[in-house]
């Protein structure tokens, strides 16, 4: 029988934790986590983590097993997930893997570009010269030393910038010419399950569990971290408003406010990547037997 990894993939706040919670348990398997925030053992409340509970009903990988100071990539991601993944066929024939983040699950199913780790002398150089110099400075170098990568590059973006010029510097070679975007091959079937609700309802549900999140104690939270503000781990929705609402920028309740209208664009920005997979089968996330079904029928192919 062949081997055949589930992946359950969607836009944040959809309900895909609930689902795959009972996917997992109809399959007596574990969940592999594919959040690439959830990692982080400092941030349950604010990214949503399986809790205790929910990881006593279900084993889950890869979930609060590093720090904010870690170093983590997605290249990092696709070697340990494969490891867990390889160990689960071991005793079964499906591997659940789950999350919204959208690099992570493409470097399971698709692999990623062999490019360099950055070393720690050049990470600080460089977020020395951010600090400095500003986004916008760095943005034109990168124009002069790697012009195709500066041209789609999210110029906004400065952990994106940063990280270009980073390769740059350290090899001495263009970011582009370590982007090779070969698709690699898996010695298993890869079966994509897209869950999605109207636009409306997502909405609804995303700024219900914001307001759920603070009354959990995430302001809390994000005070406890606030001093390694600086970290790249905590340049993500939630704490960054959070950061911004104690340094007195803004009041608390624009803080919430932004944290809601930021969720919904970044769940916009999901669907929009999904959406260009044509492999992906879409469902609601209420159709659990259908997706049982389809699992069921993938497993005795």
């Amino acid at each position: 029988m062949n081997k055949t990894l589930i992946v359950i993939l969607g836009p944040t706040g959809v309900g895909k934790t609930e689902l795959c919670l009972r996917v997992a348990e109809s399959f007596h398997i574990p969940i592999i986590n594919a959040d690439s925030r959830q990692i982080f053992a400092e941030i349950p409340i604010g990214t949503a983590a399986p809790t205790p509970e929910q990881q006593q009903r279900v084993k889950h990988f890869i979930v609060g097993t590093h720090h904010l100071e870690d170093y983590y990539s997605a290249s990092m991601y696709e070697q340990d997930a494969l490891a867990v993944i390889q160990e689960l066929f071991q005793t079964k024939d499906i591997a659940l893997l789950s999350g919204g983040s959208m690099m992570y699950i493409d470097a399971v199913c698709y692999g990623i570009d062999d490019i360099p780790t950055v070393d720690e002398h050049t990470r600080q150089w460089m977020k020395a010269r951010l600090a400095e110099e500003g986004l916008p400075a760095l943005v034109e170098e990168l124009k002069r030393l790697d012009p195709e990568h500066w041209a789609f590059v999210d110029k906004n973006n400065p952990r994106r910038v940063v990280h270009a010029l980073e390769i740059c510097h350290m090899t001495g070679k263009t970011y582009t010419s370590f982007r090779k975007n070969e698709k690699k091959q898996r010695p298993f079937n890869i079966v994509k399950i897209g869950l999605n609700r109207p636009r409306e309802e997502l909405y609804e549900r995303i700024n219900a569990r914001v307001v759920q999140m603070m009354d959990e104690g995430m302001a809390e939270e994000a005070r406890r971290v606030y001093p390694l503000k600086g970290l790249n781990s905590l340049n993500t929705v939630g704490y960054k408003e959070l950061f911004d609402y104690f340094d007195g920028n803004i009041t608390l309740d624009e803080a919430i406010f932004k944290i809601q209208s930021n969720t919904r664009r970044y769940a916009r920005k999901q669907l929009t990547w999904y959406k260009r997979d044509d492999s992906v089968r879409w469902f609601a996330p209420d159709q659990e037997e259908e997706i049982i079904r389809l699992i069921t029928h993938q497993q005795q192919q």
